[in-house]
């Protein structure tokens, strides 16, 4: 279990990396959580950059983790970053929702 929201938001990075999309429903909010989630498999995630966060410590019952994370598809590489927003709901982290840039 994530101690801290940035420890959350990278294991959730490393969901997508190895396409576990249950793990990625089980850690989302209720309140933002969709019904059901399809990764594109053709997606290839090869690395992640912490840009940045406030709040989400040990004892915290909030947060935000900026992030950019690298990917490739179809010989295309890209970038998507993000300004993700973490809750402590019944003593654990969830994602609630995020910014996304591209």
């Amino acid at each position: 279990m994530a101690g801290t929201a940035e420890q959350l938001m990278r294991s959730r990075y490393s969901a997508f990396v190895v396409g576990d999309p249950a793990y990625l429903l089980a850690t989302w909010h209720p309140s933002t959580r969709p019904g059901r989630l399809e990764l594109d498999p053709d997606v290839r995630w090869t690395g992640l950059e912490v840009l940045g966060g406030t709040g989400g410590s040990l004892l915290a019952t909030e947060g935000a983790v900026t992030f950019r994370a690298h990917w490739v598809a179809g010989g295309v590489r890209g970038t998507q970053e993000e300004d993700s927003r973490f809750v402590r709901e019944g003593g654990r982290w969830v994602y609630l929702d995020g910014d996304a840039r591209s």
